[in-house]
């Protein structure tokens, strides 16, 4: 089974174009959350006296997850704020690789205008990312309860504001559902705090990019 980190990626790709459907910031603090929350409920990351330490450093077979327990290593003890911005650095195209070598995505080259080099990821086989989608979509729509696993996305993707953008419906009502899954017991409490820390990173980064912006102008 995919890692939560490659679920996660497949529903913020467009499966045609293989662009992402947000900013690469929001994904890639997103995608850190998730390989945290991984981490944790392998039993490799624990929470002592408010930062996350890392338990176990024996290899996983999973690449995602061997990255990011080896960028935990390096940076714990830390805050779960810190860590996700530690776990950000290459994130996405350690997940981008895992999902290549699974046969669920292409890598496809082009130029912008002709003169800018970029690569998009368009899905190959959606099957795996249909049947996600759809456990989502029976919980947001169709009232059910999420499992862990599907809790645990909705509320990644409510972390970055994206549910409409990945399950279709009526918004305010989509973003009212993924917030009270989020706020519920559908999700453990290793999921709430790295949905905390991603905010908080987000946040962060977009106002040192915004300053950065304004000191050059």
């Amino acid at each position: 089974m995919p890692t939560l980190a490659e679920d996660l990626l497949l529903l913020l790709l467009d499966d045609d174009s293989g662009k992402l459907i947000t900013d690469g910031t929001s994904t890639d603090h997103a995608l850190a959350g998730a390989v945290l929350v991984d981490l944790v409920t392998a039993g490799r990351v624990a929470e002592e006296g408010g930062k996350l330490h890392v338990m176990d450093t024996a290899a996983l077979d999973e690449p995602v997850l061997e990255a990011g327990l080896a960028r935990l290593t390096e940076k714990a003890p830390a805050k779960p704020q810190r860590a996700v911005e530690a776990l950000t650095k290459h994130v996405r195209e350690t997940v981008l690789e895992a999902l290549t070598g699974r046969g669920l995505v292409k890598q496809e080259k082009d130029k912008v205008l002709g003169l800018f080099p970029r690569k998009t990821w368009p899905a190959i086989d959606s099957a795996h990312e249909d049947s996600v989608r759809a456990e989502l979509t029976a919980a947001l729509v169709g009232g059910q309860q999420p499992s862990e696993r599907a809790g645990t996305l909705i509320a990644l993707l409510h972390a970055i504001g994206v549910v409409p953008k990945v399950v279709e419906g009526d918004k305010k009502a989509l973003k009212a559902r993924a917030k009270e899954i989020s706020e519920g017991d559908w999700v453990g409490v290793a999921v709430k705090k790295a949905v905390q820390a991603i905010q908080a990173a987000v946040t962060a980064a977009v106002v040192v990019a915004s300053s950065s912006g304004s000191s050059g102008s």
